[in-house]
C-alpha cells in the first residue's frame, strides 16, 4: 500500500521540481518505503511480497526521473542503481524469511524422522510381544476346559509378555526426549539431574528373545552364534541385528504359527560385520487355537530399507526349509 501511494504521488508530482524543492522529503519518503519493503518481504504472504518489490521498484524509478537531465544513459544508470537498492532491501527482508522457512522444514523433517523411528520401535518390539500374548491367549482358550493348570501357566506367560511389552513402550516413549538422556527430576540421580537413556537391545539379548518366543507357543526356536560376534559388533549394528530377528520371529507367529522349528543364526562373514539368518518351516497345519489374522504391515520392507541404508544387504523369501530372512550388516559406514 505504501509503495502504491508513493508510486501515485511520484507520478502526479510536477516534473519541473528540483532537488531543492522537496528533495529532502523525497529522500525521507524513499527511506521509509525501503523499510516497509523489507518488512513486507519478511512478513507478508509471497504474492504480496512480490507485489511490494515491483511497486517499490517502479516508485523509485519514477522518483528519479524529475531530477535527471543527463539524457538516456543517466536515466538508465539511475534506474539500475535504484533497482540495486531495492534488491538490497528485499534481501534484508528475504534472508530472515528464507532462514525461518529452512528452520521450519528442518523441524518438520526431524519430527517426521522421529515419528518413523517411533513407528519402527512399536512395530518391531511391541508388536512382537503382543503377538506372543495372542498366541498364549489362543492356547489358554484351547486347553482351559481340559487342563486348567496349563491355562493358568499360559496366563502367567501372558502377564510376563504384557510386562515386557510395557517395558518396550517405555523405551519407545524415551525417544520423545533428548537422544542421549531423559529428564528424571524425581529419579535416583536427584532433582534437576538426568537419567541415562535405556540401552538398545542387541545381540546380547537374543538368547532371552529366543527363549521367550519358544515359551510362548509350540514353535521351538534355536539360536546359533559365532564366538565373539556379540562383543565385536558396534551397538547400532547389534541393535539392527536384534530388529531383524524380532521381525522374523513376529512373522513366524503371524504367518506360520504351526511351524515346528525356527533357526536363528549369526555368523561373521567376510566383507560384512555379521550375517543374520532366520529360517522357519511352514508347519503341518494352522496350529493350536489359530485364527486367521489380517496380513502384516510394511515391516519387512521397512526393515530392508533400514538395512540397505546402513550399507547392508537384505532379503526375505522362500527357501528349501520354508521361509528365510537374511541380512548382512556392516559394522561401520564408509
Amino acid at each position: 500500500m505504501a509503495g502504491a501511494v508513493s508510486l501515485v504521488a511520484t507520478a502526479l508530482s510536477p516534473r519541473h521540481l528540483t532537488p531543492q524543492a522537496g528533495g529532502a522529503w523525497k529522500l525521507l519518503e524513499i527511506g521509509i518505503l525501503l523499510v516497509l519493503l523489507a518488512a513486507a518481504v519478511r512478513w507478508a504472504p509471497r504474492r504480496q511480497a512480490v507485489a511490494a518489490v515491483a511497486t517499490a521498484g517502479a516508485a523509485g524509478a519514477l522518483w528519479t526521473l524529475p531530477y535527471l537531465d543527463g539524457g538516456l544513459v543517466m536515466r538508465v544508470g539511475a534506474f539500475l542503481s535504484w533497482l540495486f537498492i531495492v534488491a538490497i532491501a528485499a534481501g534484508l527482508g528475504g534472508y530472515p524469511r528464507w532462514t525461518a522457512q529452512r528452520q521450519r522444514e528442518a523441524v518438520a523433517a526431524a519430527r517426521r524422522e522421529q515419528q518413523l523411528a517411533l513407528a519402527r520401535d512399536l512395530h518391531d518390539f511391541v508388536a512382537h510381544d503382543i503377538s506372543g500374548i495372542v498366541v498364549q491367549a489362543q492356547a489358554a482358550r484351547f486347553v482351559a476346559a481340559a487342563n486348567p493348570a496349563q491355562a493358568l501357566a499360559a496366563l502367567e506367560r501372558i502377564e510376563a509378555a504384557g510386562l515386557h511389552a510395557l517395558a518396550a513402550m517405555d523405551r519407545t516413549v524415551q525417544m520423545l526426549h533428548e537422544p542421549e538422556e531423559q529428564p528424571a527430576p524425581n529419579g535416583p540421580l536427584g532433582a534437576g539431574r538426568s537419567a541415562p537413556r535405556a540401552p538398545l537391545a542387541g545381540v546380547a539379548q537374543l538368547a532371552e528373545l529366543v527363549e521367550r518366543f519358544t515359551a510362548a507357543g509350540a514353535t521351538v526356536a534355536r539360536l546359533s552364534l559365532d564366538p565373539g560376534v556379540a562383543e565385536a559388533l558396534p551397538r547400532e549394528t547389534g541393535a539392527t541385528a536384534y530388529r531383524v530377528v524380532v521381525e522374523a520371529l513376529t512373522n513366524v507367529r503371524r504367518h506360520a504359527p504351526a511351524a515346528e522349528q525356527v533357526e536363528v543364526e549369526l555368523r561373521g562373514v567376510s566383507g560384512a560385520a555379521v550375517r543374520v539368518r532366520v529360517v522357519n518351516g511352514a508347519g503341518p497345519g494352522p496350529g493350536l487355537g489359530h485364527r486367521e489374522r489380517g496380513r502384516g504391515g510394511r515391516g519387512l520392507r521397512e526393515l530392508g530399507e533400514m538395512v540397505r541404508a546402513s550399507g547392508g544387504v537384505f532379503s526375505a523369501g522362500p527357501c528349501e526349509q520354508g521361509w528365510q530372512v537374511v541380512a548382512e550388516l556392516r559394522g561401520h559406514h564408509d
